[in-house]
């Protein structure tokens, strides 16, 4: 087969084979395809790896049957779901060869021409050599599968890949046992028909995406609210206790009902937000996880398997979970929040994490997503993060908007510890040093700042605009709204900060805006984990001052 359109149009994603061996000469010259193919900004980033063991195939079969469970479960169609389960999505064990192809994300800690834009660049370089390797294949006359449906995350794990190379997915070579009839296998089996051409629109036009500015202005305190202040406080002594006797739940139940300016405050529709996002520091291996993981945690809060999930559960809290800058494409039919700024910040070592105009659009996403939920009736938010690397941004930012050293304000995260916690350390102090902006908060947070924390920041305003209680969980939640005060001090009002975590450098923010936790469990996790556990106090303290009774109507002396 010579001609290139024979060799493009019969090219297949095969998953019948033979048991035909395959020559080393034909991986050989497929691979070598694979290297010419384009690499962004010759980073040469692809790595492949060979598969010929019944072991290590049979295990990766077994990760793929797992997860194709859930898949079968993504369609309430009933012939839609036995139309799945009748296809062959792979050959794991059949085909004689099985080819990992992967790319090196360590490559991104340098500079590399091309990824500014999208740290995904390096991947769809990966992406081009697989297509030189399928058409190299094709015109040897073997096949090759895209075998997808797989936990990466244990997939990674099973086959000890070094936690910097990220896999496309399991590819089965061989020889192919049919031609599908000369078309694709699931267009052959009716599960979908391919477009005759390709779809392509001419733009013409540019359009003008105006981003309005977030302000908020303090409200002074009336004369009727100091009275209303005294009435409620007296409701509060007058209960059947000591004065001050049940403590920090006292002084929530005051919050709660100066908030909803009511003697009788009701919590309605509770709600924990989840917003997540990539960081491009995470690029520089300041995490023990790779970033990978922030995708991955969203699909596991999308499947309900998470810690604030079964909180949340426990607690009969909604949960929303947001997609603030995650570094990927998530499917549009699940119930996630689509407000995605892009995939990831840009590493603040050496540039700006965002525009200017992106730092807008993180201000006016985060309002957004908080006013649609205040519209449901929801009167008490609560707010979490997920991303790798989020920790060593709110880090810098902390430092930063307080003026502590780096040092004091950066802590282990998600379990960096030793050698590695001082190369976090060295790495951030240096970011902070190289920058060479105005001291102004803006500035800051556009050079500095995660998508996730400015979402958050957002919320957390546009939550105090409707007298809202706002549940502030660990480190990065309390350094979103670090920023939050800086913008507007009477926030403080709403707020509830909910537990000290384990992170070192919380208590120190936490004792800077002079606020006191309700809870200290050693909880680093984020989520929003704190939030939903901490709920059932801020319950307790409506309870009683709803419904304990007065020395008055109890006919109890007071002395």
């Amino acid at each position: 087969m010579s001609n290139l359109d024979d060799i493009l149009k019969s090219r297949r994603d095969t998953r019948h084979f033979t048991a035909d061996t395959v020559p080393d000469e034909v991986i050989e010259k497929a691979l070598q395809a694979g290297h010419w193919a384009p690499s962004v900004g010759l980073t040469d980033a692809t790595r492949y790896y060979i598969i010929k063991s019944e072991e290590v195939k049979s295990a990766v079969k077994n990760l793929f049957l797992d997860y194709n469970k859930k898949a079968e479960e993504l369609t309430d169609n009933p012939e839609q779901k036995e139309h799945y389960k009748s296809l062959k999505l792979e050959a794991i064990e059949e085909a004689p060869i099985g080819l990992i192809i992967a790319y090196d994300r360590s490559v991104l800690n340098q500079f590399t021409i091309g990824t500014v834009g999208s740290n995904e660049a390096v991947k769809f370089s990966s992406v081009c050599a697989a297509q030189n390797i399928w058409l190299s294949l094709t015109e040897q006359g073997y096949g090759m599968g895209w075998v997808s449906i797989l936990n990466y995350y244990q997939f990674k794990k099973i086959l000890d890949l070094p936690e910097n190379i990220e896999p496309l997915g399991y590819f089965c070579i061989g020889k192919p046992a049919t031609n599908y009839d000369n078309q694709p296998m699931l267009q052959q089996l009716h599960w979908k028909q391919k477009s005759e051409t390709p779809d392509c629109t001419e733009i013409k036009n540019v359009t003008l995406n105006h981003v309005s500015d977030f302000v908020l202005k303090p409200q002074p305190e009336t004369e009727d609210e100091t009275n209303f202040s005294r009435q409620l406080q007296k409701k509060i002594d007058s209960k059947t206790k000591p004065v001050g006797a049940l403590g920090t739940l006292e002084t929530l139940a005051f919050q709660i009902g100066t908030v909803f300016k009511t003697l009788n405050p009701k919590i309605n529709n509770p709600n924990i937000v989840v917003f997540a996002a990539d960081h491009g520091i995470a690029n520089h291996g300041v995490s023990a996880y790779p970033q990978d993981v922030t995708r991955q945690m969203v699909s596991n809060f999308m499947e309900g398997g998470a810690a604030i999930n079964v909180f949340c559960k426990q607690n009969n809290i909604e949960l929303s979970i947001v997609d603030a800058g995650v570094n990927y494409d998530f499917p549009t039919n699940t119930k996630l929040i689509n407000a995605k700024i892009a995939k990831g910040t840009q590493s603040f070592l050496h540039a700006p994490a965002m525009s200017e105009t992106e730092l807008q659009l993180c201000f006016e996403k985060g309002k957004s997503v908080v006013e649609t939920i205040a519209k449901t009736g929801s009167n008490c938010i609560g707010f979490g993060e997920m991303g790798i690397g989020n920790t060593s941004t709110a880090s810098v930012l902390m430092s930063v908007l307080t003026g502590f050293p780096i040092e004091e304000c950066v802590g282990k995260g998600t379990g960096v510890i030793d050698e590695k916690l001082i190369q976090k350390q060295n790495l951030l102090k240096k970011a902070v040093e190289n920058y060479s902006g105005p001291a102004e908060l803006m500035q800051q947070l556009a050079y500095f700042g995660g998508f996730e924390i400015i979402q958050m920041t957002s919320g957390m305003l546009t939550a105090f605009g409707n007298n809202m209680i706002i549940l502030v969980d660990g480190f990065i939640c309390s350094v979103a709204f670090l920023i939050a005060s800086k913008i507007n001090p009477d926030i403080l009002q709403n707020a509830v900060f909910c537990h000290c975590s384990a992170e070192k450098a919380h208590q120190k923010l936490l004792n800077y805006l002079q606020v006191k936790p309700i809870l200290n469990l050693d909880l680093r996790l984020g989520e929003g984990t704190g939030c939903a556990v901490a709920f059932p106090i801020l319950k307790s303290a409506e309870a009683f001052l709803n419904e304990m009774a007065s020395f008055e109507s109890a006919g109890v002396s007071r002395k």
